[in-house]
């Protein structure tokens, strides 16, 4: 998932740094888990490797955050390349 921070959003984490481990335990109570979350410099202010049992749960989690105005989501679905490979694999 990449994030981009908006405006209210770099202030809410200006003032409160830790708000971000906050999110990260609300997106669990959405169904998902995030495995691994950098800072990042460029056009996305974070980039975090997040699980979540099916598509449906990860849009769950990007509407019920991107709603609150602080951030801006994408999600890139992902395949572990061995999933990957068996399933364009040819017979």
């Amino acid at each position: 998932m990449l994030s981009k921070l908006t405006s209210l959003g770099r202030k809410t984490i200006k003032s409160n740094p830790k708000r971000i481990q906050e999110v990260n335990k609300e997106v669990e109570a959405y169904g998902a888990k995030v495995i691994l979350q950098y800072a990042t410099l460029g056009p996305y202010d974070f980039v975090s490797i997040v699980e979540a049992p099916d598509n449906k749960s990860i849009a769950k989690v990007s509407v019920e955050l991107g709603s609150r105005g602080t951030i801006l989501l994408t999600t890139l679905p992902a395949l572990p390349l061995s999933e990957f490979v068996a399933t364009v694999k040819k017979k």
